[in-house]
């Protein structure tokens, strides 16, 4: 009994033992940066030296007139990019298991995106969105068709870039439900051949719900993707027209250009608990769906 006993504590020993590398990573890289900008971000700091300021940071930041306009735009770019990404995404899934011959190629085609940069792929955009010179707009007027200002229209201008966004991320979207569907078994498709259904029964009754685990990867990492975005938003707009593209991201930004270290990490702070209340009840509403099905 106590040789057994030995065993069971030896065995945990070592799996606490290669598990310390990891851990030690993950305390370095995360948790002590978060610690830490939980700290700075009531501070004063110009990356020498700090004051202790309280909550000042957080009433500043909250004080900020284009905040309001930040959030909007923030919620209205993280729902339109995922819904997109989902609804795209589930769709090339589909047509990419199917019996296409060129599916392969096509497969490396969407998801070519994904692996450009996103700075490069924000300037390319801006440079083809271009009211007058822009390769798009020139193409409508092939058609007699005349382009609006993509990036200088106020109305339009964040629709434009979250497009973009969806162009770039939608491969990620694809492999993920690609691989959600080859998971369904080929006997479900099989027995309902049998019963006469069409390619729209075999979508609608076992493709749809057998996908959900997918598509709720999908939908949260697109979700959380959205609310965080700063880098294609500041690479074609800025935020500009106004505040019009203006994310809380790039707020934060401009704050930290600026020289507000402090404001811009309790900018962070606030996002990132922001981002936190909204995935987190999202995920376990998903998972719920998810068991019901």
């Amino acid at each position: 009994m106590q040789k057994a006993s030995l065993t069971k504590a030896s065995k945990r020993f070592y799996t606490y033992k290669f598990l310390l590398p990891a851990g030690i990573i993950y305390f370095v890289l995360f948790l002590l940066p978060t610690i830490m900008s939980f700290f700075f971000s009531m501070t004063r700091w110009d990356l020498v030296d700090w004051n202790f300021i309280g909550l000042d940071n957080y009433k500043t930041f909250f004080s900020e007139s284009s905040l309001n306009i930040g959030f909007r735009n923030t919620l209205i770019y993280a729902v339109v990019t995922c819904g997109l990404k989902v609804v795209f995404g589930l769709l090339l899934g589909v047509a990419l298991t199917s019996g296409l011959r060129i599916k392969g190629y096509l497969r490396s085609v969407v998801f070519f995106p994904t692996l450009l940069s996103t700075i490069a792929v924000g300037i390319a955009f801006s440079s083809m969105m271009h009211p007058t010179q822009g390769l798009i707009n020139k193409s409508l007027a092939l058609a007699g068709i005349v382009g609006p200002d993509w990036l200088g229209d106020t109305s339009i201008a964040l629709l434009s870039v979250a497009f973009v966004d969806v162009w770039k991320g939608v491969g990620m979207a694809t492999v993920i439900f690609i691989a959600g569907i080859m998971s369904i078994p080929e006997e479900y498709y099989e027995a309902l051949q049998i019963d006469g259904g069409n390619a729209w029964d075999r979508f609608k009754h076992i493709t749809n719900p057998l996908v959900a685990p997918a598509m709720n990867s999908v939908i949260i990492l697109a979700f959380i993707g959205g609310l965080r975005s700063f880098d294609l938003v500041w690479a074609m707009t800025k935020g500009g027209p106004g505040f019009s593209t203006d994310l809380i991201a790039s707020i934060i930004y401009k704050q930290y250009q600026g020289g507000f270290y402090g404001l811009s990490t309790a900018g962070n702070v606030i996002l990132f608990i922001g981002v936190s209340l909204l995935a987190f009840p999202l995920l376990k509403l998903l998972s719920k769906r998810e068991v019901d099905l």
